[in-house]
């Protein structure tokens, strides 16, 4: 089965689903649990990625704007047995009076320790691309109509609303300034980039673009700012920098851009069942592959392509990220973080440009479900230095 696509769009502030929206989460279901209005003082002590980059992920700041009277401990001495784990304490007159351990799972998604994780909605009958491809061919069905069958009517009016929200960062982002990021104080240059995409070369300009939208979406995620998971927050501006450039630029109509916000959807969906999303279990990989492959196959999609151009420029995304390793510059999501989703949503646009003409010649001898699958396991290789614990690779050699 594959969860609703509203549980892989979902709106909530950044720069981290895992380490912000996850937290945010955790903590008011927390308090839901209480559900009095006595005066508690909390305690909250977070364990492996969640302490090593939780100064820079603001996750200490998110919990606090929730539980109020907190005090947020970050452990780096105990190593859990789940990368993403909090702690949360309710004292009441100084006696201690409830406790749960909690897991931030990726993508916003959390779990009870020694409890079922929170359930996704689980709304699709099939497990894989191949399944999914080969029943919208047999029955010869528009995207929208495979997806109205499975959630019902209400979720075109849900994709309408996270695609302009979409929008919104990007235009939010190309105007505002400053700088961001704590310590690594990093100006804010979305706005200086937009004024050389009108004034450049020509031939610059679509990857100027492309390049600005997704500036602007991944600075005001660094910031806090509010962003849609897709599939991440810490990749978030991938898939919106290519569906603002095809309405802006290429003056694509709202149904193509829906259709390709759907097919993006799927893919991540998929990937998210048979793999993971969540830079702390499998690296970046897992975060920026998995956009930069939603966002390839989005395009084709928009583009009215078939499935067999779909699933080429998706692989072909999905297959140059393996290996790619979460080592953010002192827990920020800044540095690589910010100028690797500019970088990402062009290779996603060359994906789409590479698949729309090579199809007719040959079909790629990796599926997508194969990548897939090897994503996975490459996750589980990867050493815990490179998987948003800012112990290794850049984090560990760049000094500031």
């Amino acid at each position: 089965m594959l969860c609703s696509l509203k549980d892989l769009y979902r709106i909530g502030p950044g720069p981290s689903s895992s380490h912000t929206i996850g937290p945010y989460r955790i903590c008011q279901s927390f308090l839901k649990e209480i559900n009095d209005n006595k005066n508690y003082h909390f305690i909250v002590t977070l364990f492996g990625s969640l302490a090593l980059t939780g100064k820079g992920h603001l996750t200490d700041k998110i919990i606090k704007d929730v539980l109020k009277d907190c005090e947020v401990i970050f452990d780096l001495k105990n190593i859990p047995e789940f990368p993403n784990t909090m702690k949360i304490q309710a004292f009441l007159d100084e006696k201690l009076v409830k406790e749960e351990v909690y897991f931030s799972l990726g993508g916003g998604q959390i779990a009870k320790k020694d409890g079922e994780a929170e359930k996704d909605q689980l709304v699709y009958p099939f497990s894989s691309f191949k399944e999914v491809r080969d029943y919208i061919e047999k029955n010869e069905m528009s995207y929208m109509d495979f997806v109205k069958k499975y959630e019902g009517e209400s979720i075109e009016n849900y994709l309408k609303s996270i695609l302009s929200h979409m929008e919104k960062e990007i235009e939010n982002g190309l105007v505002s300034e400053g700088y961001i990021a704590g310590k690594l104080h990093i100006k804010r240059i979305a706005p200086l980039l937009y004024k050389e995409a009108q004034n450049c070369l020509d031939a610059d300009k679509r990857d100027l673009y492309i390049s600005t939208y997704a500036y602007a979406v991944s600075e005001s995620n660094a910031a806090g700012s509010l962003v849609v998971t897709s599939p991440t927050c810490g990749s978030a501006g991938v898939l919106p920098s290519v569906l603002y450039y095809l309405k802006k630029q290429l003056n694509y109509k709202e149904d193509k851009l829906i259709d390709a916000l759907i097919v993006a959807g799927l893919i991540g969906t998929i990937i998210k069942r048979n793999a993971t999303i969540s830079g702390a279990v499998g690296g970046c990989q897992a975060e920026i592959g998995s956009a930069t492959s939603m966002a390839a196959g989005a395009l084709c999609a928009a583009d009215g392509l078939s499935f067999d151009h779909i699933e080429y420029a998706s692989e072909m995304a999905l297959e140059h990220q393996l290996g790619l390793t979460c080592d953010p510059v002192g827990g920020y999501v800044a540095i690589p973080c910010i100028e690797r989703n500019s970088i990402s949503a062009i290779k996603a646009f060359n994906s789409y440009v590479f698949a729309k003409h090579l199809v007719p010649y040959r079909h790629n001898a990796i599926s997508l479900d194969e990548v897939i699958a090897v994503m996975k396991e490459t996750g589980k290789d990867l050493s815990a230095d490179y998987k948003e614990t800012a112990k290794g690779g850049l984090a560990k050699i760049h000094k500031f």
